[in-house]
């Protein structure tokens, strides 16, 4: 069992019990088989069922049938919003729901990124940059979360970081980045698996809208060059373009993140030092 995680009974940071402390991990097993309310059949959770399902049939197609795939994975990412909801309406939060719901997040955008990560090799080391990050960062704020006795990993204080705060407080935000994140990957999937149909932006109205100024400030293969590429767009090109922002501030968050959830763990690994030092006096 993990060491005790009890802060100073003087810290001015308040006196939270670890999860761990109050009970143990034969004790919570044996109350899952007590089955006293079944939780697994909790409605939120349920739907985190068929989440997994949609998710792993769109890993299935992602090779050889991209519009139904992006169209599954799609539909994985609204029933994350939608278990949110019935957990709220029945008051059937748990930490079965949230945990499911997180791996679930997890394993589905890092099957998507190794997808990508072979469909733009230029790029590779990028996105195996961003599984990590995504992975480390989530892995370790929940398990922060846990031992400062956290009811959930989405109750961050102003005070730990107020960009975390926006981030988890806001369900608007939190929704906004999520979505967008997960919109410009399946994006940047779809632009290279789909023959959508291009917008029609024919060579000559982007030369007509670059102002001359920039003209004279370009060789004429590059102008040509991005006349080209813009008439070959599809919406899925657009759509990649106008999420891009909220996915890399989505990369930040993660950083912080990961950052406040290792300043917490150095937090209470100093009070459990502290603790064993006063009762060895």
């Amino acid at each position: 069992m993990p060491p005790s995680s009890k802060l100073p009974e003087n810290s001015a940071r308040g006196k939270t019990r670890s999860i761990f402390e109050r009970i143990t991990q034969q004790g919570a097993i044996d109350l899952a088989n007590e089955q006293e309310e079944n939780i697994y059949l909790f409605v939120p959770n349920l739907i985190g069922y068929l989440r997994i399902v949609f998710a792993a049939l769109a890993v299935y197609c992602m090779k050889n049938h991209p519009k139904v795939c992006a169209v599954l994975y799609c539909i994985s990412a609204i029933l994350d919003v939608a278990d949110g909801m019935a957990a709220r309406a029945f008051n059937q939060t748990s930490k079965l729901g949230g945990v499911l719901d997180m791996v679930t997040d997890r394993c589905s955008t890092t099957c998507l990124m190794v997808f990508l990560s072979s469909a733009y090799p230029d790029w590779f080391n990028v996105f195996q940059f961003l599984i990590a990050l995504d992975f480390s960062s989530h892995f370790i704020h929940m398990y922060a979360s846990l031992v400062t006795g956290a009811t959930s990993h989405k109750l961050i204080q102003s005070e730990v970081s107020k960009i975390l705060w926006l981030y988890y407080n806001n369900r608007i935000t939190l929704f906004i980045f999520c979505a967008g994140n997960e919109i410009f990957f399946v994006a940047l999937y779809l632009v290279y698996t789909s023959k959508l149909p291009t917008l029609g932006i024919s060579p000559e109205i982007v030369h007509a809208v670059v102002p001359a100024l920039v003209k004279e400030q370009i060789s004429a293969a590059l102008l040509d060059g991005v006349s080209a590429y813009v008439a070959g767009m599809t919406l899925a090109h657009i759509v990649a373009i106008v999420s891009f922002p909220i996915c890399f501030t989505k990369q930040i968050i993660n950083f912080v993140q990961f950052w406040k959830a290792s300043k917490t763990l150095v937090g209470v690994d100093l009070s459990e030092r502290a603790n064993n030092r006063q009762k060895k006096q």
